[in-house]
């Protein structure tokens, strides 16, 4: 570069007439790393730029057509308008999300949660408010998650789980039951086993809806924790998602949370995705399409060991055997399970290994190895906390408080453990 970094960027930024928070949210990175580009080369502090992101920022500034593109900052309106669904303040799928720009504002607010999903503060924008979990399928970790997210911002949560203890056994429509759980709470989040259920649900409403999880359809929620922790671990590790290979390793066809994942990530630049499946579960066809469009170098493959080499992320998911017949699980044996061997055969030591739980852990399902279980590059647990401040972010988006948050803020009066599992493995200083 013939200029210093941080007069290259601060012209990018003058240019563009953007906040340090919204120019590093227009280039996919952390305010703090931008903040460490943007410090004098004399500075212990200082840290220098990637070349892909000044190739990238190079490209924007020379660009006149990307140039106006960049420049719409968050004057567009509240984020809960621009990612609405036909009209309505709810969230359905991750197609909903247009731009990465919309993506990671969602995120900076999710960073804002961080304390209060930490223990160490808290908040009451909810308070009166009353969320109802409509579960028709099973879940722990979802319902759950999104119970604790809503009550840690000072609401309260209604529950029910599966068909039997709904008024949908004594055949009520979907409609019907929708319209009456709307008189009785302000948001509702919905797990259908059956693929668009919850639009349905969402379209007999105009309080906040939230799919939990529609079959084989989407989670939406999972995907954007996902993302999120991807580009936590990313920046912990000073890497960029721009470029980066992605493994999606499992039950492709059946697996609604890679579904919603991949057209995230096909928001990012120049990445390659690698599809590692059993015959007969590979990603849908729609799916790919909708991928490669933006550019991104797609391969498939059934070796578990030629797809995991070089990855930066491996995501495994479990074989979604409730929706399938069980000769379809033929080819799913002990060479197709994620486990330490061949990841410290495939891989490099700062890998990210991710997996959307619950892993069958049982002898002979062949899920993500519990060996595994000690290995700093196990992310798992990360992942899951990270959904509380993310479902979070989700709620105060859709109900319209999270500008409230900062002056919300108070400490906690009990004393927290400084990190959540005893046995948690400790990970470029994050416990």
């Amino acid at each position: 570069m013939s200029i210093p970094q941080q007069v290259f960027l601060r012209d990018a930024m003058r240019r563009l007439n953007l906040t340090r928070d919204v120019f590093a949210g227009r280039i996919g990175v952390k305010r703090r790393a931008l903040d460490t580009w943007l410090l004098p080369e004399t500075s212990q502090e200082f840290r220098p730029m990637p070349e892909v992101v000044q190739r990238f920022v190079s490209e924007i500034v020379q660009n006149d057509a990307l140039l106006q593109k960049y420049a719409q900052s968050g004057q567009g309106g509240p984020l809960r308008d621009r990612i609405a669904f036909e009209g309505r303040h709810q969230l359905l799928s991750v197609d909903q999300f247009t731009c990465r720009e919309a993506v990671e504002e969602l995120f900076r607010i999710a960073d804002m949660m961080q304390p209060i999903a930490r223990c160490q503060k808290i908040s009451r924008v909810l308070e009166g408010a009353v969320l109802g979990n409509l579960f028709f399928e099973a879940s722990t970790r979802t319902r759950v998650s999104f119970g604790a997210a809503f009550c840690r911002l000072g609401g309260s949560v209604c529950d029910t789980t599966g068909f039997t203890f709904s008024s949908m056994a004594k055949g009520e429509s979907i409609y019907d039951t929708s319209r009456v759980m709307s008189g009785y709470v302000d948001a509702m989040v919905i797990r259908h086993p059956e693929k668009g259920s919850v639009a349905e649900f969402a379209r007999a409403t105009n309080i906040p809806v939230v799919n939990g999880g529609d079959g084989p359809g989407e989670h939406p929620s999972q995907a954007l924790l996902d993302l999120y922790t991807i580009l936590t671990e990313f920046s912990r590790l000073g890497k960029l998602l721009d470029g980066s290979h992605i493994a999606l390793a499992g039950d492709l066809k059946y697996g609604r949370t890679v579904h919603s994942l991949i057209k995230l990530l096909a928001l990012y630049r120049d990445l390659k995705f690698t599809l590692i499946s059993p015959p007969g579960l590979e990603m849908p066809e729609y799916i790919l399409e909708q991928a490669g469009r933006n550019g991104h170098t797609i391969q498939q493959t059934h070796s578990l060991e030629e797809g995991l080499r070089g990855a930066d992320v491996i995501y495994a998911t479990r074989v979604q055997k409730e929706r399938f017949e069980e000769e379809q699980l033929e080819g799913y044996d002990a060479t197709f399970q994620v486990n330490k061997a061949i990841v410290d055969k495939c891989c490099d030591p700062d890998v990210i290994v991710m997996h959307p739980l619950p892993r069958d852990s049982r002898e002979g399902a062949n899920d993500l190895s519990t060996d595994l279980n000690y290995d700093p590059r196990l992310a798992i647990f990360r992942q899951t906390d990270n959904g509380i401040p993310v479902r979070m972010a989700i709620f105060a988006v859709l109900l319209g408080v999270e500008s409230l948050v900062p002056h919300s803020l108070r400490d906690v009066t009990w004393s927290p453990p400084s990190h959540i599992g005893p046995d948690d493995s400790v990970f470029h200083g994050m416990y």
